[in-house]
């Protein structure tokens, strides 16, 4: 046991330290430590040794030294193109005066341009309807909004789609336009159209980035700052970190990979079939990711266990078994019986390579090369080197009803295409415009009724059959929070597993509890909750932790919410303060600290907030129509309404920017101005009953006209 501690120390400094001195080492060892001992220790290893977090990520560039073919290869993947900067080599997408999208529900026009080397989305409103600019050629002169966003990101490899971000000051948004390139198109970006259209400011996180990317540098204490972004997936998001095989390599240790396995570094197809599974499902498994306690996703490395860092639930409906989203073909896999029976093949197998015997990512897919560059026959020769006429386990189609491969050379018929049938493309149902090929391996239901209504049953655990009840119970929370907030008996399904039944179940399921009436919109309940302890005690001994989800900042919000719907504006300061300290770059907390100031006379306090958040993001709305209101009540007119004016240039539907302007125009006794500006509110909001009264006291004093 201890020449076994004495081996790890040795190989965890040999990662710290750069090209390794052996006089250094010795400093590390009981006895002097020769070239050829360290050597034998790193040959006697019998567990891959890179999962250690001591060992360092050395990036592609590095890896490319000694294995430029494969590095080439894999440069032109999906996943080597997964993102880079805004380029006209990396975009897919066609460009041109015609090529504008219009969202309907907002009445927003979406351009995207080059200004020299540099992509732009021009967002622009025109005084005509797309009616009437059926008849008349577009011109960019009848605008009456526009605003021009510089994009500096392009995420997708174009082989179904370009998005797009933009980087303020390092905090990171998705803009409101996507290229298909299936269909070669321009739209509204994934869940933003029917009305969701959150233009700018949908944030682009650390989980998404970290999935379409390689390691970014998360500014913890935010949501979705970044110091630094790569360029696309690289080799140790499978292989793991390279510190240690570079230094190996360095040292003269060499493997014979085809005899035995280097422990210095992950390969892995020679992972059991479990854990090579768990690698591609890392990212091949879109869904409602639940990190366990203090995990971040940063924390996963290929070999890993990936049920050790987070569960991922999927929703099961009935009547939904045909249909699924882009990024499900794990989940999809797993519903298949050839994986189902491979599993036990595989786990019998001694070869380097279990996936040989058993079905993984990796019986079909090479993710060195480029998957548009196989042939549909060599995937078909996977299916049927298990499936044969000798083994009575082949296709019993009927001849003349089978599906046969063809190639473009010639109409003969070649083979039986099992992938056409067994694997059918389909369009997917989060992401408009695109079709896959749906990884259910299943005989096809030809008699599936589609208008079937869908029936909710449950959410399920694709990684780990064996969740803990809390991350069943945060799954269910999440699912509300993230992806069906109109599902509010989610939350009732929540509260099952986070008992409140006594002082000590409060304090035992505290944040989850405050979470679920939240969400309710249960303030007094939340605020009985809190009242098991004192504010005092929650804030000097509770909520105090940093962590890459913010959970403590979180729930620190949450609470000064509860207080703040309460009137209690006091309280409501001391949580909002509480959850900027612990994550001062999340804005909205700042702006609510800000608002909360100046409730309590704290005007200077409240003026300062605003401008932090405006050096932060210049693009933030609510700090400018709020610092306007300060500048206003301090007697500087023209100030406030420059700062409502920029509010309204990056949110023309602001509806506290338009009510504050209109009361800017009332305070200049301009009234009809203020009258234009309300009936806008109105048209917008029609349930803001504060625009409609003071809309009528308007046209009682000066008349309509």
């Amino acid at each position: 046991m201890k020449s076994k501690v004495a081996r790890i120390r040795i190989i965890i400094f040999i990662c710290l330290s750069g090209l390794v001195t052996l006089s250094v080492i010795q400093c590390h060892t009981p006895a002097k430590t020769t070239k050829a001992s360290l050597l034998s220790i790193l040959d006697t290893a019998r567990h891959y040794l890179n999962i250690n977090d001591t060992v360092k990520y050395v990036g592609a560039s590095t890896c490319m030294l000694c294995h430029q073919e494969i590095h080439s290869s894999f440069m032109h993947t999906g996943m080597g193109k997964s993102f880079d900067i805004a380029s006209k080599t990396k975009s897919s997408a066609k460009f041109g005066p015609h090529e504008v999208v219009y969202d309907s529900a907002k009445n927003f026009y979406y351009h995207p341009f080059w200004k020299k080397d540099s992509l732009y989305v021009l967002e622009f409103r025109l005084k005509y309807t797309p009616y009437e600019l059926r008849n008349i050629e577009l011109s960019f002169n009848d605008t009456i909004y526009k605003r021009e966003q510089q994009i500096n990101y392009i995420i997708g490899s174009g082989q179904h789609t370009n998005s797009h971000i933009y980087r303020v000051n390092g905090y990171l948004y998705q803009a409101p336009i996507t290229f298909y390139t299936q269909e070669g198109k321009w739209d509204l970006a994934p869940g933003f159209s029917d009305g969701f259209n959150s233009r700018f400011s949908r944030e682009v996180g650390l989980e998404c980035m970290n999935c379409h990317n390689s390691f970014p540098q998360f500014v913890q204490g935010s949501t979705n700052k970044f110091s630094g972004v790569p360029n696309g997936i690289a080799c140790e998001r499978c292989h793991g970190a390279g510190s240690l095989h570079v230094q190996a390599v360095q040292l003269g240790h060499k493997v014979d990979t085809t005899k035995e396995i280097d422990y210095t570094i992950v390969n892995p197809a020679k992972l059991s079939l479990d854990l090579q599974v768990d690698v591609c499902q890392r990212c091949h498994l879109q869904g409602n990711a639940v990190l366990k306690p203090g995990k971040s996703f940063y924390d996963f490395r290929p070999g890993m266990k990936l049920s050790d860092v987070e569960d991922v639930f999927m929703p099961k409906y009935e009547g939904m078994e045909d249909e699924y989203i882009m990024a499900s073909h794990i989940a999809r896999l797993k519903m298949s019986k050839c994986y189902l029976q491979s599993l036990s093949n595989g786990e019998k197998s001694k070869s380097l390579k279990p996936y040989k015997e058993g079905l993984t990512c990796l019986t079909c897919h090479n993710p060195h090369e480029d998957v548009r560059s196989a042939k549909d026959s060599s995937f078909n020769t996977i299916c049927q080197s298990c499936h044969s006429e000798k083994k009575n386990n082949f296709c019993k189609e009927i001849i003349n009803r089978r599906v046969y491969l063809r190639t473009a050379e010639t109409t003969e018929k070649l083979n039986t295409n099992c992938i056409e049938c067994h694997m059918p493309k389909g369009n997917t149902i989060d992401i408009p415009h695109v079709v896959t090929t749906d990884h259910y391996i299943r005989i096809p239901n030809k008699n599936v009724d589609k208008r079937k209504i869908k029936k909710f049953i449950t959410l399920y655990d694709v990684n780990n059959p064996n969740p803990s009840q809390a991350t069943i119970g945060r799954a269910f929370i999440q699912q509300f929070a993230s992806f069906e907030s109109d599902r509010p008996l989610l939350l009732d399904s929540a509260k099952h597993y986070f008992s409140d039944a006594s002082p000590v179940d409060i304090k035992k399921n505290f944040s989850p509890l405050i979470d679920i009436s939240f969400y309710k919109l249960d303030y007094q309940k939340l605020l009985y909750y809190v009242g098991v302890e004192t504010p005092r005690y929650l804030l000097d001994s509770i909520l105090k932790h940093q962590d890459y989800s913010n959970s403590d900042a979180w729930t620190s919000y949450r609470i000064g919410e509860a207080y703040f719907q309460m009137k209690d504006f006091s309280n409501a300061y001391s949580f909002y303060k509480r959850a900027t300290e612990l994550a001062p770059y999340i804005l909205d907390f700042q702006n609510k600290l800000g608002v909360s100031a100046g409730l309590l006379g704290r005007n200077d306090e409240s003026e300062k907030i605003y401008k932090y958040i405006l050096s932060q993001n210049p693009e933030y709305v609510s700090a400018y129509t709020n610092k306007g209101f300060l500048e206003l009540q301090k007697g500087h007119s023209q100030q406030a309404k420059e700062d409502y004016d920029k509010a309204l240039s990056y949110d023309p539907d602001d509806r506290q920017a338009l009510m504050n302007t209109a009361g800017w125009y009332i305070f200049q006794k301009q009234y009809y101005k203020a009258r234009d500006y309300l009936e806008i509110v109105i048209k917008k909001y029609p349930d803001d009953k504060q625009a409609f009264d003071l809309l009528q006291k308007i046209l009682a004093t000066v008349g309509p006209q």
